[in-house]
């Protein structure tokens, strides 16, 4: 059995579907994860699995409930929907854990696996010991009395859980939904409706090939369409989902993408309204006039690493109400579960606007102005991509600039100017990447920090390359 290591990420399995992701692999993974989910050892888990609808999907499920099953565990088959979906059947029917299949907002041939341990997300360690059992053959027999499986439909309970939180009747508040024909669409426009909004739906029917464009609401170029029917329409707003609707895309009503530190400064404000004091998680990427927002309403702003296992994990430990990501992850613990749900995040959106006649623009206009750079991508080797990211802290730490070390290295730098002025250097915990980002007040500072910092960052790659 080909077991390819670089399928086994930080905070999930994917890859190729048809080079990397063989029936076989999948049915091992099921009985490593039979194992490993269990409560305890002497009794059998029982796991929620979903899947998206991407074409691979429907094989690597048979394949992964037969090893599930044929090691004793008991599945309760939710069907296809989005991985939001698959977080509430876990809340909702109290299962041990949960599988979903899905490649997010990867290519089409892609697909992989997200795991719950309990209501928990299960990653890092976790994820290699399960590697380390596939690859030795370390895995359990055929139980005893085989696992069953039963079939539960949670999409009515879902929308009902919508309906109790949500009410927009008499609201007249015009929005268009862009799928991006990925597994959020059906559900996402049955629950809106549900609570009583009227959507303008924009491909959102379930298609594995997308074949509109990329579900990736965090590439300006896939939003091109839902820019424009925003413009044609006169909509106040426009939202977007990632192929498997755990990320919340936005264009306002004049087509600016309202990305993921803006939508975070949007939500924070509304439930520091509510719960003054209240802990806000962002990542390191994030803007620092997001962290300054948040502290300037009453609010407690927490930087935190990337990824989101490891935001909803400091979430847990620190109580903090709300959390977000750049790549547009955004985890309600405010009135909801704490995780990451596109569909849940847009409703709260158009709550916000429901309140506010304003346009979006005119409700951040008194967050300060600055430039920035997208994430920027660098190839560098994963055998030293953590050693240049280190070298790059203690370079800029021996000048005697403030370094945030606790994910990379975000480094603030002088200017003449009070906007704030960062860089940020990071090693992708998904592949051979150093992440970078950069922030200043003017296009001029901006320019000069990314030199600076790109220079050492080619100086200490060099270095390692010999």
């Amino acid at each position: 059995m080909n077991v390819p290591g670089s399928i086994f990420r930080e905070y999930d399995i994917r890859g190729v579907a048809d080079r990397d992701l063989s029936s076989e692999l999948a049915e091992a993974l099921g009985r490593a994860l039979a194992q490993q989910l269990a409560p305890s050892s002497s009794k059998r888990p029982r796991l929620a699995v979903g899947r998206d609808c991407r074409l691979s999907s429907d094989r690597l499920h048979r394949a992964l409930v037969q090893g599930l099953t044929r090691a004793g565990a008991d599945v309760v088959d939710i069907g296809v929907g989005p991985t939001p979906m698959l977080y509430f059947a876990v809340h909702h029917l109290h299962t041990d854990g949960g599988i979903q299949i899905t490649g997010s907002h990867n290519p089409g041939d892609e697909n992989g696996f997200k795991i719950m341990r309990g209501k928990a997300s299960f990653f890092g360690a976790e994820i290699q010991r399960v590697r380390e059992m596939i690859s030795s053959g370390d895995l359990p027999g055929d139980a005893s009395t085989p696992g069953a499986v039963t079939a539960e439909n949670v999409q009515d309970a879902y929308v009902s859980e919508m309906a109790s939180r949500f009410n927009f009747r008499g609201v007249n508040l015009p929005f268009v939904i862009d799928a991006g024909n990925g597994a959020g669409g059906p559900l996402g426009l049955k629950a809106m409706r549900a609570v009583g909004l009227n959507p303008d739906p924009l491909f959102c029917e379930m298609d594995g090939r997308f074949p509109n464009h990329h579900p990736d609401p965090t590439v300006e170029k896939n939003l091109e369409a839902l820019v424009a029917r925003v413009k044609a329409t006169g909509a106040r707003v426009g939202l977007a989902y990632d192929g498997d609707a755990d990320r919340l895309g936005a264009v306002d009503a004049e087509g600016n993408v309202i990305w993921g530190d803006k939508l975070m400064i949007l939500f924070s404000r509304a439930i520091l309204a509510a719960s003054p004091g209240a802990t806000i998680l962002g990542e390191v990427k994030c803007s620092q006039t997001m962290y300054d927002d948040i502290a300037k309403h009453g609010g407690n702003p927490v930087v935190w690493k990337t990824g989101h296992s490891l935001i909803k994990t400091k979430m847990k430990e620190t109580g903090a109400l709300l959390a977000g990501e750049m790549s547009c992850h955004l985890f309600f613990a405010d009135r909801y579960f704490g995780y990451d749900d596109a569909i849940y995040a847009g409703m709260r959106l158009l709550e916000i606007l429901a309140a506010d006649p304003r346009p979006i623009a005119e409700m951040l206009r008194d967050v300060p102005q600055t430039v920035s750079t997208p994430e920027l991508r660098v190839e560098c080797p994963d055998a030293v991509k953590f050693d240049v990211v280190a070298a790059v802290t203690r370079h800029f730490k021996e000048r005697g600039l403030a370094v945030l070390d606790i994910d990379g290295a975000r480094i603030s730098f002088p200017s003449d100017h009070d906007a704030p002025t960062w860089g940020l250097v990071r090693a992708s915990n998904t592949g051979p990447i150093l992440v970078m980002r950069f922030e200043a007040g003017t296009h001029d500072d901006l320019a000069r920090i990314r030199r600076e910092v790109e220079t050492v960052v080619a100086e200490e790659r060099g270095k390692r390359a010999t």
